[in-house]
């Protein structure tokens, strides 16, 4: 099967994306690491915008807190699931789910309290220039001095999980790890479907000159998942779901040591990135 486009892809992910971030371990580390800077660093109070939140996953979160929401992503099914979910914990009201893409916000500027774009909505746009226009409309749409909270894959991991895996891009390994373009003209090299969507994976350095360049100030950078996320790995997944509470405490507690690391947050599968508008 060839590369999917974004929109379509997560079109087709039926409620993977809800669960994505409570199913597994690596999903969990994900997801404590990035309710830990929301509950550090968003405002008491306020009207948050979700970019590109899928299924709604955050936005129910925000909700549960007391903060208006309004979600958008160009997804049609994802926002369909968001829709659902959202009726299913009550916040009809506090929610609002909108069709729309990070490079075309389409809100007046200086909006928002909190803006979040969390999971890969930039590492799915391909051009280097329509990042930048992405990031700053992120910085556009959030009153000047709050929180943007962005999140991108990371391009190690994605590489450490071909040599553990035996994937088939290893045969071109060399090339992602240049320019970090899981692309059509990469897949099509490559003697088997592909794996996933068109994205582009991040180095630390790039994903945090990329965020400067849109206009917005990095505060912390921080490795979601860190040392664990080799766990994602298809060999080690059985492994990560035998793990006992104690021991599942102990990777909790390694993750949470050395996220700030900036050689861990270069590995992690994701790289979070608290900034001010």
């Amino acid at each position: 099967m060839p590369i999917s486009d974004p929109e379509s892809y997560y079109d087709q992910n039926d409620e993977s994306e809800w669960d994505r971030l409570t199913a597994t371990l690596h999903g969990q580390l994900e997801w404590s690491g990035t309710v830990a800077q929301l509950e550090a660093n968003l405002p008491d109070t306020g009207h948050v915008l979700d970019v590109g939140g899928g299924a709604g996953r955050y936005a129910v979160w925000l909700a549960e807190q007391g903060y208006d929401v309004t979600l958008v992503d160009p997804s049609k099914g994802q926002r369909a699931i968001a829709q659902e979910k959202i009726a299913e914990h009550g916040y009809e009201e506090r929610v609002a789910v909108e069709a729309g893409d990070v490079r075309d916000l389409g809100f007046d500027r200086d909006v928002f309290d909190a803006t979040l774009c969390l999971g890969g909505p930039l590492s799915h746009v391909l051009d280097a220039d329509e990042r930048v226009a992405a990031v700053r409309e992120l910085h556009r749409v959030t009153k000047a001095g709050s929180p943007v909270f962005a999140s991108v894959m990371g391009r190690l991991n994605w590489l450490v999980l071909s040599l553990v895996g035996r994937s088939d891009h290893l045969v071109h390994a060399d090339e992602l790890a240049e320019t970090g373009d899981y692309n059509r003209s990469f897949v099509a090299q490559l003697d088997h479907d592909a794996a996933f969507t068109e994205t582009h994976f991040f180095r630390a350095d790039e994903f945090e000159a990329l965020l400067e360049a849109g206009g917005v100030t990095v505060e912390t950078l921080v490795g979601l998942e860190g040392l664990a996320s080799v766990l994602a790995a298809p060999s080690l997944r059985e492994t990560a779901d035998e793990l006992s509470a104690h021991e599942r405490a102990g990777v909790q507690a390694l993750v949470d040591e050395l996220r700030t690391d900036r050689t861990v947050v270069d590995m992690s599968a994701h790289m979070l990135a608290v900034c001010r508008a």
